[in-house]
């Protein structure tokens, strides 16, 4: 038993790194996307700004309406055909990008990130699938694993929108978008390295016994508090990431000073993740969603302190730490609240759910930014953190209560 227990923990590892260095590349478009989604859909907008934003809600709903039919397609086609799959999506979304910024097509443009969204929706079944293959004790770990890859995903990403943002001038940011075909095949690649689950795997799984209905699970308080927690501290790094470049330029920083800024962000999003699975393990799930709430509330006040390039830089670096907390936190709760034959509706529900949200979190962005500042951007996180604490508090209570 001890031999097959390290063999299974060498196995899990060998997962979570591939998908790590897949996320690594593929997922460099999400920065991508998002860095310069607003930016070029001022570029492509009249007078109206108000819709800048709408190229990145497109991308966030993209995520979220490929969440169930992604989950559906990797278990029809197994995870390394399903996720090769998402490459060609995500490429194919690139593709319509540079198309529409040559055409000025503002919707076709966004139209293109909500494909590329789509494609994104395999990328986040990366840290589900690693902890699925995962022994029980290396699940957080796993998890952390493939989102560390986000590290070189926030180097990557910004560097390939400055040095190509003007590589079709007079056709701004077309070359940034044409970068993520050649991305989506070195990511198809990687993950061609992928094994499949073995058959011993799938009889474990029918012998899980009778899935339950998805009512069921979805109504646990475990996976409520997970899915608010989740939900609330990602929709709130979308909503405050999302209006930052434009508060950033309208400051009079430069479109590279907003690239830098959104790099050290993603940087920090991901770079906590080689320890935070570690500490998941020895301090408890709920605890480090705690301190990632308290991140998210740092970032409002240091935002709220001035508009200086160190403040703006300090502020998304706190909200991107606050985030890993927070998200793989949740994530770990979300883990540990289905069977492995439950895993793929638990999964398409919960991203449905939670990009859903993000994407309505990235077109208010726009909409509030233009009508009362990047200040009331910040402000809006004390209400929406304090609610997760609420929703953490209620489980605790309910935890503590006899069965």
């Amino acid at each position: 038993m001890t031999a097959i227990a390290v063999e299974a923990g060498k196995e899990a590892r060998r997962t979570a790194l591939i998908l790590a260095a897949s996320q690594a590349i593929i997922g460099s478009a999400a920065p991508i996307a998002i860095s310069m989604g607003a930016l070029a859909g001022q570029y492509l907008l009249g007078a109206d700004k108000s819709l800048a934003t709408a190229p990145i809600t497109g991308f966030n709903l993209g995520v979220a309406l490929g969440a169930l039919p992604a989950a559906a397609i990797i278990r029809w086609l197994g995870q390394r055909g399903g996720f090769m799959t998402g490459t060609v999506v995500t490429a194919l979304g690139g593709l319509v990008a540079t198309l529409a910024l040559f055409h000025g097509s503002f919707w076709l443009f966004a139209f293109a990130l909500l494909v590329i969204g789509v494609g994104g929706a395999f990328v986040q079944q990366f840290r589900f699938a690693a902890a699925d293959n995962a022994p029980p004790a290396f699940k957080a770990r796993a998890i952390s694993f493939v989102l560390a890859g986000g590290i070189i995903t926030a180097i990557l990403g910004p560097q390939i929108v400055i040095f190509t943002r003007e590589l079709f001038a007079p056709v701004m940011f077309a070359g940034s978008f044409a970068s993520i075909l050649p991305l989506a095949v070195v990511g198809a690649v990687i993950l061609s390295f992928l094994r499949l689950p073995s058959r011993t795997a799938s009889k474990v799984d029918v012998a899980d016994g009778d899935a339950r209905p998805l009512s069921e699970i979805v109504t646990k308080p475990r996976f409520v508090a997970a899915l608010f927690c989740a939900v609330g501290s990602y929709a709130l790094m979308s909503f405050v990431m999302t209006g930052a470049p434009l508060a950033m330029v309208g400051c009079g920083l430069s479109e590279d000073d907003a690239t830098l800024g959104i790099s050290w962000h993603v940087m920090a999003m991901f770079g906590p993740s080689f320890f935070t699975g570690s500490l998941i393990h020895r301090f408890g799930a709920e605890r480090i969603v705690a301190i990632g709430l308290l991140l998210l509330i740092g970032c409002a006040v240091v935002a709220l302190s001035g508009l200086a390039l160190w403040q703006f830089w300090t502020a998304l670096i706190l909200l991107g730490l606050g985030w890993n907390f927070s998200f793989i936190g949740a994530t770990a709760m979300v883990a540990a609240s289905y069977h492995p034959s439950e895993k793929g509706k638990v999964q398409g529900f919960h991203d449905f759910v939670l990009f859903g949200s993000v994407a309505c979190a990235s077109l208010m962005s726009g909409m509030v930014y233009n009508a009362w500042g990047w200040t009331m951007l910040n402000w809006m996180i004390f209400p929406v953190a304090a609610l997760c604490f609420v929703a953490l508090g209620a489980l605790k209570i309910t935890s503590l209560r006899p069965a």
